[in-house]
């Protein structure tokens, strides 16, 4: 009898290795949805989007175009994900040189962040075409801007490993990117008016937030390039 107690503990005790690789994934987790948040309230052309299409028509037509923005921003995550997970169906070293690339992608990105001017700060200027327009539009904008594509073939393979199945992860990731961003658009509709108010106030905001996105990207991108890579 207490040799069976001692046989089925040793059975179900946790692995030491499944715990480790347990503790690394919620780690490597965890530093993305930082890193992401960080990235989603950095002011830019989507915010100057959505608070533009706001001004000109109204919260309903600036809350469209969130959403037009989100649809075709997980345009972008599914192309990523069927992209990368070529790559990885290819080589394994393949994938390990995409994910260097992207590191060192976003530390140039963090460093024209940190050396962007205030005068350099998107301004966008459109016109009311009412809320389905807006929606059909901020899709459209969102699909045709190369730098969200670029941008998520360089962050989301940084948290990928090759090794478990590459499409859920990267679609995962994309997800909680898209959704950040669209969160922050949404509260930057409803605040359009303090965003507006103020144009000293909100290049103040902007300056603050830019420069700890940029120190953000070159962090991590330094971080990601220098650490163990993970097949």
């Amino acid at each position: 009898m207490a040799q069976g107690a001692r046989k089925f503990r040793r059975m179900v005790k946790p692995s030491p290795s499944l715990g480790l690789t347990s503790d690394i994934a919620s780690v490597s987790l965890l530093t993305f949805f930082i890193a992401a948040l960080v990235l989603a309230i950095t002011p830019g052309p989507g915010i100057a989007y959505v608070v533009a299409r706001t001004a000109a028509g109204g919260r309903a037509e600036g809350l469209a175009s969130c959403f037009g923005t989100a649809v075709g921003g997980m345009l972008h995550v599914l192309a990523a994900a069927t992209g990368l997970s070529l790559i990885v169906a290819q080589s394994a070293v393949a994938f390990t040189i995409v994910k260097y690339v992207g590191a060192i992608y976003l530390v140039y990105l963090g460093i024209r962040l940190l050396l962007q001017k205030d005068r350099d700060t998107p301004s966008v200027s459109v016109q009311a075409q009412g809320p389905r327009r807006a929606l059909l539009e901020g899709i459209l904008v969102e699909v045709l801007n190369v730098k969200t594509a670029l941008f998520f073939l360089a962050f989301l393979p940084q948290f990928v490993r090759a090794s478990e199945p590459v499409v859920p992860q990267l679609v995962l990731l994309g997800t909680i990117c898209v959704t950040l961003n669209t969160l922050v658009d949404v509260v930057a509709v409803l605040s359009s008016a303090r965003l507006l108010a103020s144009r000293a106030a909100r290049a103040a905001r902007a300056r603050l937030l830019r420069r700890a996105s940029g120190a953000t990207m070159v962090a991590l991108g330094t971080f990601l390039a220098l650490s163990k890579r993970e097949a």
